[in-house]
């Protein structure tokens, strides 16, 4: 019997649905496993968040509220988790796998002196975490030994827990951070600025393949997702070739979405990007070639050069919304 914390992202004053991905995991842990549920979350000026966090079930929510803590350093996040998870007796820390975790947790365990899993896609009875492998093509469950557990959830594999009433026990945790004794300096965060919803909260994402050709032809993978107010997501090929930025990629080494539907031109299905969607509930396929990879995965596919289909696809769009 062990406790399970998780860390809570949060943006804008809000608890991100990943995050209540990772709460689902460790209410199902401590279900099979016993122990309590605890949730952390850091930052400066937290009351809305701390008091958002009151209400998924925990039995604590332990608050780093510390302007040195306002701005995102693995440096001075991991010795306040790493502190946290010693004084409530985790057996398991926990965070949703996202581009934070990814460089903390790590961090976090190497301090713990803990195993660590990642991509971690469910539990079994007996407390072993399983993960895919070779690119998602099997899946296998890992037993972690050491005392102290670190887990990194695919938060596609865990439905989110809801919000409800307010319970358990805030906790105010005694921060002690020297920023100017760390080796990195926050300077700024630019922010890319955009009105569609974010990749990985996003219920709608429209993605795009090498097939596209070009910043032109990408465009109207652009125009599709605004008309459907959907995200926009890409292959390593497009983000590689400068037409669709980074933090749009979608794969093995990009984020790893699970929409409600995901559109997916122009794009072959190669297995790297099959890893990071195939979870999606609805996955809706345009390429002109019948053999492409996406249309095993697909539930609904159509053979078409995107650029016959698309003009077309969007006008009827448009003439819908237009009523």
């Amino acid at each position: 019997m062990g406790n399970v914390l998780v860390i809570a992202e949060h943006k804008n004053g809000v608890v991100k649905k990943v995050s209540r991905a990772a709460f689902a995991f460790a209410k199902e842990y401590v279900a099979k496993q016993g122990g309590e549920f605890h949730i952390l979350v850091m930052g400066s000026d937290l009351g809305v968040v701390a008091d958002e966090c009151m209400g998924y079930g925990a039995a604590k929510v332990h608050v780093a509220d510390h302007a040195d803590l306002a701005n995102y350093l693995c440096e001075s996040y991991a010795p306040v988790m790493v502190q946290v998870a010693k004084d409530m007796g985790a057996e398991v820390v926990a965070g949703t796998a996202s581009a934070m975790t990814k460089d903390l947790l790590p961090r976090v365990a190497a301090r713990l002196e803990a195993g660590m899993a990642s991509d971690v896609c469910s539990i079994n009875d007996e407390g072993h975490f399983e993960r895919p492998v070779w690119a998602g093509n099997a899946m296998v469950f890992v037993e972690i030994k050491t005392p102290i557990k670190v887990a990194a959830v695919r938060g596609t594999e865990f439905e989110p827990t809801e919000k409800g009433d307010a319970s358990g026990e805030k906790v105010a945790v005694n921060v002690s951070v020297d920023l100017g004794a760390l080796k990195k300096r926050f300077i700024e965060f630019e922010v890319t600025k955009s009105d569609r919803p974010e990749l990985t909260e996003a219920s709608v994402i429209v993605s795009g393949g090498r097939g596209t050709k070009g910043e032109e032809g990408f465009g109207m993978v652009n125009q599709l997702a605004d008309l459907m107010g959907a995200a926009v997501g890409a292959t390593r090929a497009v983000v590689d070739a400068g037409w669709a930025p980074n933090d749009l990629q979608v794969g093995q080494t990009g984020k790893v979405v699970a929409p409600d539907l995901y559109f997916a031109v122009a794009l072959s299905g190669a297995i790297q990007h099959l890893a990071g969607m195939k979870g999606s509930k609805t996955i809706v396929a345009i390429n002109k070639d019948e053999e492409a990879p996406i249309f095993q995965v697909a539930d609904y596919g159509l053979v078409a050069d995107m650029f016959k289909a698309m003009p077309e696809l969007i006008e009827e769009i448009k003439k819908v919304k237009a009523g």
